[in-house]
């Protein structure tokens, strides 16, 4: 799914004194809660005059006076400061989240009336990027320059953003290196993109030279460049097209590290991809680092499609669980063989720092239940953590026996939540705040899925095929082929507990004598 959407760049000042205005966003949205990005929104069904410009234009506008309550150039007359903010308080109510979802849809008619009252140039395109295919929703963005001296309060009182509670929840003016320096420092969350923008405002020279590197670089994006998508210091996601499973299209391989860098999951078998991949590392190396090796959390083909690729172009060897250097098709170098919890260096920190006064490291962990190998990664420095196949933030997993083993992934999430996680890396999927959250809710997901199948059970059980629509009642039907295979985890997961019996080809619920 694409949506449209338009971004403000708001400045103020010039040269090395110009500062961005970032906004919080509201905890409770599931689209980067609690991440510092730029006020702006997606483009409602009458923004606009039906044009495709126009109507990013007409968002932007919008956006900014719901967002803000500033108003892009002068009105032809002032307003009364009460009915501006009256107005504004019934599109700031219309969007507060809801579920962690946005609320309402359309423009007020309050508000189309203003607008037309609006009397300036267009707001100024810097660049367009789309969201790289790793998440659900793709957002294709037009990113607006807004001078704060080209903007008005609409009642004749000087012009100052101001963040009212709902969508978002507070917003500041930042010099774009100290905003850099907070979010190196694991103070403040930033959305990826905007990363990526402030790096350009800090290097610009003005508005034009921003422009220019700015269009440059989304004319990469579009080319095939991989987009650094940094959820957090020191790892870059590069999600990669793989032969993997639906919904997913892509599997995402990370580059861990500041000056050291290993390369986890490298898992595309596409020599494009391989390529983009590449040049994603000459990148990073240009700047002065130094890719030191290959991690892997498991076997699976969309984990390991480019290991041996990576490994003989670059000359790096590849670490994994015994199993799965074992089980991974020959031709890599192979390196250290990695037990529960095994460390890996990674030299120096983004912001110098470790947590707890100790060197920046990986820590393995063996997860198995996916998969009999299969390692998850903790970062020593920000608290995160690289998953692999042991959760997703597009779907559920996949528990296929005899490889999977209900009990032992089970027991797996409990082992993962047994340190808190503030930023959660999945193979498929974006990243997410709140790991041990996120954890929580696949142990629930999963007693939810046991429940049901234990009251299938006791109320004549049945096969696996009569099984499967009574627990699995909300999946696609055309999914049901890989959702048999979790439910056959389930029922050979109560077989070893003395709750299930297989009787021929139904199953049935166990009762003791």
């Amino acid at each position: 799914m694409r949506r449209s959407a338009a971004a403000l760049l708001i400045t103020r000042g010039s040269g090395e004194g110009v500062e961005v205005f970032l906004a919080e966003r509201s905890r409770q949205l599931r689209f980067f809660g609690g991440y510092w990005a730029l006020p702006g929104g997606t483009i409602d069904s009458d923004d606009g005059d039906g044009t495709e410009a126009a109507a990013m234009q007409a968002c932007g506008r919008r956006e900014l006076f719901e967002e803000t309550g500033l108003l892009w150039q002068r009105l032809r007359r002032a307003h009364d400061r009460n009915e501006l903010a009256t107005l504004r308080r019934t599109m700031v109510e219309r969007d507060a989240p809801r579920d962690g979802k946005r609320g309402g849809h359309g423009s007020p008619v309050g508000w189309r009336e203003l607008e037309r009252e609006l009397d300036g140039a267009p707001l100024r395109e810097l660049c367009r990027i789309e969201t790289p295919p790793f998440v659900p929703v793709r957002y294709d963005t037009v990113f607006f320059h807004v001078p704060l001296e080209h903007c008005s309060a609409g009642s004749g009182e000087h012009a100052e953003p101001e963040v009212w509670p709902g969508e978002l929840t507070q917003g500041r003016f930042w010099r774009p290196a100290d905003a850099l320096a907070a979010w190196r420092r694991g103070e403040i969350y930033i959305v990826p993109p905007i990363l990526i923008l402030l790096e350009h405002v800090a290097a610009a020279a003005d508005a034009d030279a921003l422009a220019a590197a700015l269009a440059e670089t989304a004319a990469s994006y579009r080319a095939g460049r991989l987009h650094e998508v940094r959820f957090s210091p020191g790892i870059v996601l590069a999600p990669l097209r793989t032969p993997t499973l639906p919904p997913a299209t892509t599997t995402n391989c990370y580059v861990v590290g500041h000056e050291q860098l290993f390369v986890v999951d490298p898992g595309s078998p596409h020599a494009e991809e391989q390529q983009r991949l590449n040049r994603l590392l000459d990148e990073l190396e240009a700047r002065g680092a130094r890719t030191a090796g290959i991690l892997l959390t498991h076997h699976h083909p969309d984990h390991v499609g480019g290991v041996t690729a990576l490994s003989r172009a670059r000359g790096l060897p590849v670490h994994a669980h015994p199993l799965t250097l074992s089980r991974t098709p020959v031709g890599f170098l192979v390196g250290d063989e990695l037990e529960d919890g095994s460390e890996i260096a990674l030299g120096r920190a983004p912001d110098d720092g470790a947590a707890d006064g100790s060197a920046w490291h990986l820590t393995a962990i063996h997860t198995p239940g996916h998969d009999r190998g299969h390692l998850c990664f903790r970062e020593s420095r920000y608290g995160t953590a690289l998953v692999g196949d042991m959760l997703s933030t597009m779907s559920t997993i996949i528990i296929d026996p005899p490889e999977g083993h209900l009990a032992s992934y089970l027991a797996s999430l409990d082992r993962l939540a047994e340190r808190p996680i503030t930023t959660l890396y999945p193979a498929h999927g974006p990243a997410v705040r709140d790991g041990e959250r996120l954890i929580a809710q696949y142990v629930r997901h999963r007693r939810q899925r046991e429940t049901a199948l234990v009251k299938a059970l006791e109320q004549g059980g049945g096969t696996l095929d009569e099984l499967l629509p009574k627990v699995y009642w909300d999946a696609d039907p055309k999914l049901y082929g890989f959702a048999a295979r979790s439910l056959l985890a389930g029922l050979e997961k109560l077989a070893e507990e003395g709750r299930a019996v297989l009787d021929g080809e139904r199953w049935r619920a166990h009762r003791s004598a």
